[in-house]
């Protein structure tokens, strides 16, 4: 019992230092935030909405890897969701099936420049199958949860060039993982608003992942690239391609993605698409989701 509990105590103290760090990032974003939002828009406030009429156009993080620098404007919420994802993967003769239902994205508009997310794969289930033997195993449950905060440095209200700074912490909240490390990482999303309504964005990352074998981490850097352009009235098409880098293993790994984006009105969007991992250990996703803006 006393091993049980210093392993518990042990998993506090870890969050709770993760916790301290995300509360400085947190600080220091705000404080920087503070001076470079606009004089006209920076009386704005999580309890001083922006009025409907001045907000800017809904800008996503979905469907692709490369977020958007923009944030949802002070005072106002915006869900996005994978409603349903499916994916399959063949890794060291281990095939995986997994299903994932409602993997929901919630952005707070903190000020005109900050909003706060929470990430929670809302339920998920996967299959693994022993190719060598056939042997088979099924888990299932909800998912980690994740906090980020999305600071917009510039372009959130004027320019063709935007950028944000999106620090992230992780908590092992799924009871069907056996792996209970925090995750933490920080993305650096840009975007540039080319000639003829082209959208081209970039992303880099660092991130502290779990290792899928053993009850550790590994350090990942990911580079990302993504061009938009609309195919006929408001449906969006998106190509994208990116790549992530593992130390511990040494290993490149490069993606290439492709989704069609409907805007059903200012506030609501659907879409669909493919993430495809072109290495033959590499993921397939398939997914269909959904943008909804308060």
């Amino acid at each position: 019992m006393r091993g049980v509990k210093q392993v518990k105590q042990s998993r506090v103290i870890e969050i709770m230092k993760h916790f301290k760090i995300l509360l400085c990032l947190f600080l220091t974003l705000i404080t920087f935030g503070g001076y470079a939002q606009e004089a006209k828009t920076a009386k704005y406030s999580l309890f001083n909405p922006v009025p409907k009429k001045q907000m800017r156009e809904m800008a996503t993080d979905r469907p692709g890897i490369t977020e958007t620098p923009i944030t949802v404007d002070a005072g106002h919420f915006q869900y996005e969701t994978a409603i349903l994802s499916y994916g399959i993967q063949r890794e060291e003769g281990v095939k995986t099936k997994s299903y994932t239902i409602n993997a929901l994205d919630f952005h707070i508009g903190l000020t005109n420049s900050t909003a706060l997310q929470l990430i929670l794969d809302a339920y998920q289930i996967e299959h693994q199958t022993e190719r060598s033997t056939g042997q088979r195993t099924r888990t299932e449950g909800i998912g980690d949860l994740t906090f980020r905060l999305k600071q917009n440095l510039a372009g959130n209200d004027q320019g063709n060039f935007s950028i944000a700074l999106l620090p992230y912490m992780t908590l092992p909240t799924a009871q069907h993982s056996e792996n209970r490390k925090v995750e933490a990482g920080i993305l650096l999303p840009m975007e540039l608003k080319l000639p003829a309504a082209w959208t081209l964005g970039v992303q880099i990352e660092l991130d502290r992942l779990k290792d899928k074998d053993k009850n550790a981490l590994h350090t990942e850097i990911l580079q990302a690239i993504s061009l938009s352009h609309a195919v006929i009235k408001d449906l969006d098409g998106i190509a994208e391609t990116y790549q992530t880098y593992e130390f511990k293993k040494h290993q490149w790994t490069n993606y290439v993605n492709a989704a069609l984006q409907y805007s059903v009105n200012s506030n609501c969007k659907f879409d669909a698409g493919i993430n495809y991992g072109i290495q033959h250990d590499a993921q397939r996703n398939f997914f269909f989701g959904l943008a909804y803006r308060l």
